[in-house]
């Protein structure tokens, strides 16, 4: 039986998760794939590095191009990063006949429409399970599992440092900056960690998601786009008391005039199981026609459950790798030619229902001016509480939770408040889902 032959580009934390899966669980992988998968090549900067996390077993090379080129390899994975050498090394192993296993979402969500069409022409597949949420196959259930659905919605927390980072301040009531310092240290956080917090890493992920679950193109530059770097701790108290927890999601809906793709914060009500994710795990909840709400929950980083993703690919490449065409699962879930062009809505035409901490002075009137200003803009409250003024200080903050309503109309009604006199600084305000 012969074995599929593996170049594997970067042997790092995710590479040498991949290869060290594929050593110790061989015979397992072997028996699902039917035949064996050996790693043959690695390609690192590091030789170093990689022949001691290969123990002298694989012929390592410091050029990923030579291993794309290697008529031996039959899967190239590529497991370097970025959205530049990667890309060119995809592309050149797509010409040359050879699938490509991948976990980079930065580079499928900037450039996936490219290497799709490029591999549609070479008749070979790309694989990137582990592009989304590590070990949690959340792209096999869109593409597969949830094909007999219409999808509705998915909402997930699918970025495990500003989960972390979320769990700490909640639990811990302590500030963004302190809780970003421990995620540092204990290593969820890079050193710039700004990806991450900003909520790019998300937007990369949900472009992906969004483009399986609807047969949409990549659109990346769509994804509305806000991070968690200014939220306080008052806000998760505050919103903690009216029931609900803070999480940084990735939200893609279908609406009637089109479909929203955005990653902010985001109140959810601590009843709901996605609520009650913590620390560095992720999970996505998906609303579709047939089956109703499911859920997918697990590690979304880290050596092996990454790892776990990559070789679950390999496994289903081997299967298909002499398929026709036609039998392979298309890489978006809908054939090429169906891919469909529903508009992206731009955000101020999203609906959806606020938070807002308003920081007014003790004086009467206020909330007359601030409720008619609202109702103005056809913004209904949904709740309300003053809290008390600390002593000697004549300053309340006051809490509110609205209705739904557009984006626009809360952008034009937070202008109007911002400008009374009666009120101090900006208001705090953050969208809110009953999901």
């Amino acid at each position: 039986m012969k074995a599929m032959n593996v170049g594997l580009l970067g042997i790092g934390t995710v590479g040498g998760g991949t290869y060290a899966v594929l050593e110790r669980n061989q015979s397992e992988i072997a028996r699902r794939a039917g035949c064996p998968i050996r790693i043959s090549v690695v390609a690192d900067k590091d030789l170093d590095r990689a022949a001691r996390v290969t123990g002298g077993k694989v012929r390592v090379v410091d050029d990923a191009f030579a291993v794309v080129s290697d008529p031996e390899v039959d899967i190239v994975v590529e497991l370097i990063g970025g959205t530049t050498i990667a890309r060119e090394l995809m592309l050149a192993a797509i010409a040359q006949g050879k699938h490509v296993v991948t976990a980079n979402k930065a580079l499928l969500a900037h450039h996936g429409n490219e290497i799709f069409a490029a591999a549609y022409r070479a008749g070979v597949m790309v694989a990137f399970e582990g592009a989304v949420a590590g070990g949690v196959p959340i792209i096999k259930a869109l593409r597969e599992g949830l094909t007999a659905n219409r999808i509705e919605w998915i909402a997930g927390i699918i970025n495990g440092t500003s989960n972390y980072i979320l769990s700490e301040m909640r639990s811990k009531r302590v500030s963004f900056a302190t809780a970003l310092g421990d995620a540092q240290r204990l290593g969820y956080a890079e050193a710039d960690p700004t990806f991450d917090i900003e909520g790019i890493d998300a937007s990369h992920k949900l472009t992906i998601m969004a483009a399986i679950a609807f047969g949409i193109p990549m659109q990346v530059d769509k994804v509305y786009t806000e991070g968690i770097a200014r939220l306080s701790p008052e806000d998760i108290r505050y919103a903690e008391e009216l029931g609900y927890r803070i999480k940084l999601l990735g939200i893609t809906r279908r609406t009637p005039v089109g479909l929203e793709l955005r990653v902010h914060p985001t109140l959810v009500p601590s009843t709901r199981l996605i609520a009650n994710v913590e620390g560095v795990m992720n999970a996505i909840l998906v609303q579709a026609d047939a089956v109703g709400r499911t859920l997918y929950y697990g590690a979304g980083a880290g050596a092996e459950p990454t790892a776990s993703a990559v070789v679950a690919d390999l496994v289903d490449v081997t299967r298909m790798h002499s398929a026709s065409r036609k039998h392979q699962v298309p890489y978006l879930a809908f054939q090429p030619d169906q891919l469909s062009d529903i508009p992206i809505l731009p955000m101020e035409e999203v609906q959806t229902s606020y938070y807002l901490r308003i920081r007014a002075y003790d004086r009467p009137g206020v909330l007359a001016d601030v409720t008619r200003i609202l109702a103005d803009r056809q913004i209904s409250i949904e709740a309300m509480v003053q809290r008390e003024p600390s002593e000697g200080e004549d300053q309340v903050d006051v809490i509110m939770r609205t209705n739904r309503t557009i984006e626009k109309n809360m952008v034009a009604a937070l202008d109007g408040i911002e400008a009374l006199a009666s009120i101090v600084g900006k208001v705090i305000r953050i969208r809110l889902e009953e999901l």
